[in-house]
């Protein structure tokens, strides 16, 4: 019988042994690493991700983590392949398998199929000489020093070492791969993460809906401009479009200070120069994250030749509620 201790003591050693597991698969990293995420990087097909029990909960976490990054991969339940699911896995495939003693039965004869359909076998185990690891194209390690259960029966830190190495070899295949925000904002359309991801083209007020005004405009042409479009600023183009300056509701009261008759000034001498930009193609973290920067509430959106497109208010995120 375990002695009975606080849960936040038995929480304590539960997190205390499972982190050192993790910290011991970092020595245990070899070249046969980076032959796993050669064959991840170059497969045509799925990486097809395997394992009974506790060790296949964690692959079904890890197949979804490889897909959300960028790389093709499923989740293949190893006694529903015997059974006839086999044909999951086709030429072209990677299969990741794991188990921790590296005996599972089920694994073990699906593995023979593997074999025998010529795919490339990875397998992450804590037993470097098991039946598994000596079966694989490239065996990886997760060997621990004992399990965070009381009883060092119930698979905890070796289920925690799994993920870990799970998750590098997803990041490290993503990054081979030159895997980009742009595209993880494809991948990931909704929800919150989705909506960080949109792009500034999506959110910006454009057409009839921007406020400019030309440079030979005079201040109340900019004052009305301003208010019908109730962003607080508005941009002075060329005649080519190109943005040139802008008027803020903060350059308004500037120049009231100083003008007496300031709806009869022109907007070129009221303007300030190099208003801030971005591109339409940046993402909307990006602009969130330039607005707080420099302190201001808008961005013009311009293109390469510096063409206005649009704007963008902290008020298009604050809807999205990514604060």
């Amino acid at each position: 019988m375990t002695e009975k201790r606080s849960p936040r003591d038995v929480a304590r050693q539960v997190l205390e042994i499972e982190a050192q597991a993790i910290r011991d698969i970092i020595p245990q990293l070899d070249d046969g690493f980076d032959r796993a995420v050669e064959l991840m990087v170059n497969c045509r097909g799925r990486v097809v991700c395997t394992g009974m029990g506790k060790s296949g909960l964690v692959l079904q976490k890890v197949a979804a983590t490889l897909a959300s990054t960028g790389t093709p991969a499923m989740f293949l339940h190893p006694a529903e392949a015997i059974h006839g699911d086999l044909g999951m896995i086709v030429d072209g495939d990677v299969v990741l398998a794991a188990s921790n003693s590296g005996t599972t039965e089920e694994l073990l004869r699906l593995v023979e199929t593997v074999q025998r359909l010529a795919v490339p076998l990875i397998a992450i185990t804590g037993k470097p000489r098991s039946p598994l690891a000596l079966r694989a194209d490239v065996s990886l390690s997760v060997a621990i020093q004992q399990e965070a259960c009381p009883l060092n029966l119930a698979p905890t830190a070796s289920t925690s070492a799994t993920l870990a190495l799970g998750d590098a070899l997803a990041m490290a295949t993503m990054n081979l791969r030159g895997f980009t925000d742009r595209d993880f904002a494809r991948l990931h359309p909704g929800g919150q993460l989705g909506k960080k991801l949109l792009e500034v083209s999506q959110l910006m007020h454009r057409d009839e809906k921007l406020p400019r005004v030309a440079t030979d405009a005079q201040m109340r042409d900019a004052v009305f401009e301003m208010s019908s479009k109730g962003l607080g600023i508005t941009a002075v183009v060329d005649e080519n479009n190109r943005l040139v300056g802008a008027i803020s509701d903060g350059d308004l009261r500037r120049q009231l200070e100083v003008h007496d008759d300031l709806l009869t000034h022109s907007v070129a001498e009221c303007m300030h120069r190099n208003p801030r930009t971005i591109e339409a193609a940046a993402l909307a973290s990006a602009a969130l994250h330039q607005m707080e920067e420099h302190r201001i509430t808008s961005l013009f959106v311009c293109g390469s030749d510096g063409d206005l497109e649009g704007i963008v208010h902290l008020h298009d995120l604050w809807r999205l509620e990514l604060f």
